[in-house]
């Protein structure tokens, strides 16, 4: 593995809430993306609630959880941490879309041939672009 595909340390992702990065796809366009521990291992997922895609499960400062579940605040929808699988909300039956990872001593890489790791951290937006003050995105 190189330092390119290298996310972070592993005692970088938190043990009760998720770790934010971005990955490109082919195309170039940057997605936000998660690593959720569970039951002592590490999955990753693409940032977005299944039932709005523009609605982000970590905000950008680690996303609820409670029960070995992400929980989505906006809607309260319920995904189960290790298989993604939503258990309740608007999108029941719905899987959060996964990241291929892998753990490589004391290194969290991304293994996914569909995208590229591009930095850490959530996507940076512009306060222009925002036309309201709440958190529910429209």
């Amino acid at each position: 593995m190189t330092d390119l595909e290298r996310i972070c340390a592993l005692d970088d992702v938190p043990a009760d809430t998720t770790f934010l990065f971005r990955v490109r796809d082919d195309d170039g366009e940057e997605r936000e993306a998660i690593l959720v521990r569970t039951d002592g291992e590490l999955r990753g997922w693409l940032n977005y609630c299944m039932h709005l895609t523009h609605i982000k499960i970590d905000k950008g400062s680690g996303a609820p959880m409670r029960n070995g579940e992400l929980i989505c605040e906006n809607h309260g929808a319920y995904f189960e941490a290790d298989s993604g699988y939503c258990n309740y909300g608007p999108c029941e039956g719905a899987y959060l879309d996964d990241l291929d990872i892998a753990v490589d001593g004391d290194h969290v890489f991304l293994a996914d041939e569909k995208f590229e790791f591009a930095g850490k951290g959530g996507i940076e937006k512009d306060p222009a672009d925002r036309t309201s003050s709440s958190n529910v995105e429209f």
